[in-house]
């Protein structure tokens, strides 16, 4: 029997979460993260913020990473000043998620970043971000859509060769390139919407939310890498 492999998703910690009669702290994370992985053939595990000195050893135990969307990276991170309309911190999920990125890269874990998880991946490699773009978020709370070109000969070109309408919402965006990233889609305004590594690592970073679309072909790839590369997956 085919062993799927153990994808690990990053999470939210918030206060005042609800359900049932309670009202508590709690480690969050949108379904369709999972839901994604598991239509994609892999299994999901949450991975809550814990301290970074721990990250090496849980990446150690996946055989690939997701770095989810969520709140603004915080402008300290790449040597800025906060904009007006740059979110509050997150400090403990920025530690822990450039400890989870940075001992994936060094154990050569297959890695995607999604939206803040794309910019988080930027800034671990040196990158630097725009704070504030517009039309990338039209209504507060709303997913909207736009088309992204792939840049041929990229994994990501080969992953969606053809222009493709994507799920979004961001105010942020990639400034200068971290060391290494190359640019592998853009949207029409020239925004950089998806970056990578070259081989021998895989990683890539999308702007976007595949967790909100019907397109299984980020997420495949990505179960698709874990399962040649890791012995669990095999």
């Amino acid at each position: 029997m085919t062993v799927r492999p153990l994808i690990g998703v990053s999470t939210y910690l918030e206060a005042g979460a609800r359900w049932g009669v309670w009202e508590l702290e709690a480690a969050l994370l949108p379904a369709g993260y999972p839901r994604l992985v598991q239509q994609a053939g892999g299994l999901a595990a949450m991975l809550p913020p814990d301290v970074p000195e721990h990250a090496a050893a849980t990446v150690a135990r996946l055989d690939g990473l997701v770095i989810a969307g969520g709140p603004d990276v915080e402008p300290v991170r790449y040597g800025a000043a906060p904009h007006p309309r740059t979110g509050p911190p997150a400090r403990a999920r920025d530690a822990w998620e450039l400890a989870l990125i940075e001992a994936a890269l060094a154990a050569r874990v297959p890695l995607l970043g999604i939206c803040r998880g794309m910019q988080l991946l930027n800034v671990a490699l040196g990158g630097t971000l725009v704070q504030h773009i517009d039309g990338h978020a039209e209504v507060p709370g709303v997913f909207g859509r736009h088309p992204v070109k792939p840049v041929p000969g990229t994994v990501y070109g080969d992953i969606a060769p053809e222009e493709t309408s994507v799920p979004t919402f961001h105010h942020q965006a990639v400034d200068r390139l971290g060391a290494g990233l190359l640019p592998s889609a853009h949207a029409s305004d020239g925004t950089v919407e998806a970056v990578e590594l070259p081989d021998p690592h895989w990683v890539l970073g999308v702007q976007w939310h595949p967790e909100m679309g019907e397109d299984l072909r980020v997420m495949q790839a990505l179960v698709k890498a874990s399962a040649e590369v890791s012995p669990s997956g095999a």
